[in-house]
């Protein structure tokens, strides 16, 4: 693409997002990130993945104009602002804060170790590690993790369904260990109260786990698939997504995993990156809404509630492609250029606002405007 080419569609495209979001903040760091984790309603927490370097880890407060309810232009802070930071010297791709603390706890995406890091307060603006919990057993790819504090911090931590365990970080007690004969990849583990939750594998099972007994985990099994698919999943009170590389979603009642009650084919497109980078996640203030990611340079917000029991092509809600359409690298697309977005999460309170991260090392903070109808 040449360069006046490239200038002019960065001209519509802004052009165009006048209509299309409320909010549009675009950063960039100095180092691609996988990770982005709130740690307040104003603030995040992203690191680097360089598996030849040290990594920053950074706390990052958002640009104040975005939470300004009233005469946003005359807000004077439009940017990201460096909080607090420090180093990791080894890559981090999976980062998880404890709710209620100044705590976070990384992977590295190569073994199971577990490092925890306190993130400064008011007196120091350094991110150090205060703990490692390395693992006795060979690389392993990595783990996935959820967090809680109940009433110590806790982390729920795997990285195939036979090593899935609970462990306090005050002490490195293991309080749950799952006993399953499943060694399948686990692409997320989530909390669903506090004697129960769920890991989702790769092949698309689900596992059940109830820790106040010794039985085996409720298996549901993937939905069917016509092809050799990987799938991500995510879990609100309202359902249990699942998609899976080739586009295809189902959605499940959680208290009954292994009934489908909605289908869908997603316009993904073909996964072209890792599967490290492929997210879906429900919105935690609207009903019924999921975004996906990873696989390419756009974030799709899909409304599930549309969906039949048929498996239907789908359409998104809203895309944002910002990330293609702002990066350098998109001006040389045809070389195998184009960008990739690697992450993406919801605001856990403003009902239509995401924060997303692409390869290209930029940062977006963006507030969608739903076109159709108002939720």
């Amino acid at each position: 693409m040449e360069v006046s080419q490239f200038d002019e569609l960065i001209d519509d495209w802004f052009i165009e997002s006048l209509k299309t979001y409320r909010d549009l903040h675009v950063y960039q760091l100095e180092f691609p990130t996988r990770v982005i984790e709130w740690t307040s309603g104003k603030t995040i927490c992203v690191a680097g993945y360089n598996k030849s370097s040290k990594n920053e880890i950074l706390e990052l407060t958002l640009p104040q104009k975005l939470f300004a309810e009233e005469n946003k232009g005359l807000c004077a802070e439009r940017d990201f602002k460096v909080l607090h930071g420090g180093f990791s010297p080894g890559p981090v791709s999976v980062l998880k804060h404890i709710p209620g603390t100044r705590l976070i706890v990384t992977n590295d995406g190569l073994t199971s170790d577990l490092h925890v890091w306190n993130l400064g307060g008011d007196d120091s603006d350094v991110i150090t590690k205060v703990a490692s919990f390395p693992d006795s057993k060979e690389s392993s790819g990595g783990v996935k993790m959820a967090a809680r504090l109940r009433p110590q911090p806790e982390v729920l931590h795997g990285g195939r369904g036979n090593d899935v365990r609970l462990t306090q970080l005050t002490t490195g007690q293991t309080l749950y260990q799952l006993a399953s004969a499943c060694e399948e990849r686990v692409t997320s583990l989530h909390f669903l109260s506090d004697a129960v939750f769920l890991a989702a594998c790769a092949n698309g099972d689900v596992l059940t786990v109830d820790t106040r007994t010794s039985a085996p985990p409720q298996l549901a099994p993937a939905p069917p698939s016509d092809h050799s698919d990987v799938w991500w999943a995510d879990v609100a009170g309202f359902g249990l997504v699942r998609v899976s590389s080739s586009g295809r979603a189902a959605v499940s009642d959680p208290r009954d995993p292994g009934a489908v009650v909605r289908r869908a084919q997603l316009a993904v497109g073909t996964l072209r990156g890792g599967s490290d980078d492929v997210n879906v996640s429900w919105a935690p203030a609207l009903d019924d809404i999921v975004a996906v990611s990873g696989f390419g340079s756009s974030v799709q917000i899909y409304d599930t509630s549309s969906w039949g029991a048929d498996g239907r092509d789908a359409r998104p809600l809203f895309e944002h492609r910002g990330h293609a359409v702002c990066s350098p690298q998109s001006s040389s697309q045809a070389e195998g250029g184009a960008v990739a977005v690697t992450h993406h999460i919801w605001h856990p309170k403003e009902r239509r606002t995401l924060v997303s991260a692409a390869d290209d090392t930029s940062l977006h903070v963006w507030d969608w405007i739903q076109q159709s109808h108002s939720r």
